[in-house]
């Protein structure tokens, strides 16, 4: 079957309800407690600013070879609902599991091995019967406009953006930028004329991602941090 559409959900993490008047006061250890999952402190920033959906969409996207525009993010703050597919004859499919990263762990190592069991919970209808879904609000979370500026084939460009805002992330985790200056920062570097020509630069090898990263990061230090 033809996939037409693919959505991905986000919880909209720890922020979903702040006062976008706050945003300029919030503060790393606000920015690093999920409501719904135990992470590290980078994921959980890239968690509540949907960078790690920006990054699950290039990553799905370059797994199944469709165009970004078919990818799209919903709210979901229940995170019980991880995506919908819907396909071309009108019909869709769900995936629901558990706030359990051994679920997708497991179903990784083992997607191809009939014989191995996990043990999970019942299907919890309480959450299915109201999964609240909800568009992004792009004022709250600017960060997804980023998805345009991903072309659709592989290359260089993508370094660029995890490396940027790896380093961003730090910075802000060791209080050297606010937290609204993650998005500002990285929008000014992705858009740099040294780095948007790289969307048609293809990888060559692994060593050369290595150079561009630490290059980035240096780039980004320097253009961040007085």
């Amino acid at each position: 079957m033809e996939i037409d559409t693919i959505f991905i959900t986000a919880s909209g993490g720890p922020f979903l309800k702040t006062p976008m008047t706050q945003f300029k006061n919030i503060s790393a250890k606000k920015a690093t407690k999920h409501p719904n999952w135990k992470m590290g402190k980078k994921i959980s920033v890239d968690s509540s600013t949907l960078m790690n959906k920006v990054f699950e969409i290039i990553e799905a996207q370059r797994i199944f070879k469709l165009p970004i525009s078919k990818f799209k993010i919903l709210i979901h703050p229940k995170s019980y609902l991880h995506s919908i597919v819907k396909f071309h004859d009108g019909t869709s499919k769900l995936l629901i599991h558990d706030t359990s990263m051994m679920i997708p762990i497991f179903n990784s190592l083992f997607n191809d091995d009939s014989t191995k069991k996990l043990k999970t919970k019942k299907i919890n209808l309480n959450i299915i019967n109201n999964l609240n879904l909800s568009n992004v609000d792009l004022l709250r979370f600017p960060m997804v406009k980023i998805l345009k500026m991903i072309p659709n084939n592989i290359s260089l460009f993508e370094t660029v953006l995890v490396s940027a805002n790896d380093c961003l992330v730090d910075l802000f985790l060791n209080k050297k930028i606010k937290y609204q200056d993650i998005y500002k920062n990285l929008k000014k570097i992705l858009r740099l004329s040294e780095f948007t020509k790289l969307k048609s630069s293809k990888p060559k090898n692994v060593l050369q991602i290595i150079h561009l990263s630490k290059y980035v990061a240096l780039k980004t230090k320097s253009l961040c941090v007085m």
